[in-house]
């Protein structure tokens, strides 16, 4: 679920996100810091079954959580939040914490806080029920708010790829949420992650990041993950598939995606764009996985895009 406050009347900007924020995340009271400047500010949130993720853009604000804001709206969870771009100022009971990009903090979402971006804000917001945070993270919420670091740390810097990956403005991906539970426990107690699958997806993520490169091989892929390339294959295999395999498998999607949209591009142009050395190559993988030729895909995506012109010019 999508929600803006740009567009809206300026007037009513502020309350309407303070509603939105109260039905899908964590209620809040909000005020901007600039009374001639209306709210800017864009969330995107998914729902999984057992936890909450958000992405949060905005202009220069204040949010605040008080006692009288958790007795109306209470949310018996743990709010994890992932800052990637603004500085931040995090106030509680025990003092104040200043957050830079590349930091998470992690908090009880029902004691007060007040969370202020001068320089405006982008984070990404993980909500976990204190059940859950119970049974998954193997430990009692959080008394008082605690900061990790995910800029070096590989647990925690998969666990913002990831989360970040699923809740994208243009291309979001599916995410495993128990990968984001055992990584989100590994962080906050120090315990060792499941290695297994976080390699498994920080190699998915390195893919993804370079499937253009027609000179991605498992060697580099394995040198990007920090593992050696057998313990990479084992990883891959007990995920079911294989290094080659996959890479492949993703390309082709890439492709099938980009010749769907129809537009100017070429055959040879959507292959290149999607790691393929020779479009000759490309045509004949396509063709193999699909059972459809990639000329005939985009050709049809094309007559689409115009019969929809057309309908439009004659409405």
């Amino acid at each position: 679920m999508r929600f803006s406050t740009i567009g809206l009347p300026e007037a009513q900007r502020v309350a309407l996100w303070e509603d939105h924020n109260a039905a899908a995340l964590i209620g809040l009271r909000c005020r901007s810091l600039d009374d001639e400047a209306p709210l800017a500010a864009t969330e995107i949130n998914l729902q999984l079954p057992r936890l909450h993720v958000a992405r949060v853009t905005g202009s220069p604000h204040v949010v605040e959580r008080t006692r009288a804001v958790v007795r109306r709206t209470p949310s018996d969870a743990v709010a994890c939040y992932l800052t990637l771009e603004g500085d931040a100022f995090f106030y509680h009971d025990d003092g104040v914490q200043t957050l830079r990009p590349g930091q998470l903090i992690v908090c009880d979402a029902d004691r007060p806080f007040m969370r202020g971006f001068s320089q405006g804000l982008e984070e990404i917001a993980v909500k976990v029920p204190r059940a859950v945070w119970r049974e998954a993270v193997e430990t009692e919420p959080p008394g008082r708010p605690r900061v990790f670091d995910f800029g070096g740390d590989l647990r925690a810097r998969t666990l913002a790829r990831l989360s970040g990956r699923a809740v994208h403005p243009e291309a979001s991906r599916p995410v495993d949420e128990d990968t984001l539970l055992d990584l989100l426990g590994s962080v906050v107690t120090g315990r060792a992650a499941e290695l297994t699958a976080v390699h498994l997806a920080v190699a998915k993520a390195c893919v993804e990041e370079h499937l253009g490169d027609s000179g991605l091989t498992a060697a580099r892929l394995a040198k990007g993950v920090g593992i050696s390339e057998r313990h990479l294959s084992r990883v891959f295999a007990a995920g079911g598939t294989s290094v080659p395999r996959y890479l492949l498998e993703r390309r082709l999607e890439r492709a099938r995606v980009l010749l769907s949209r129809g537009g100017d591009t070429t055959v040879a142009e959507v292959a290149a764009r999607c790691g393929f050395g020779s479009a000759a190559h490309f045509s004949h993988r396509f063709k193999e996985r699909y059972g459809l030729r990639a000329t005939d895909v985009l050709r049809e995506a094309r007559q689409a895009t115009a019969a929809r012109r057309e309908a439009r010019a004659g409405g």
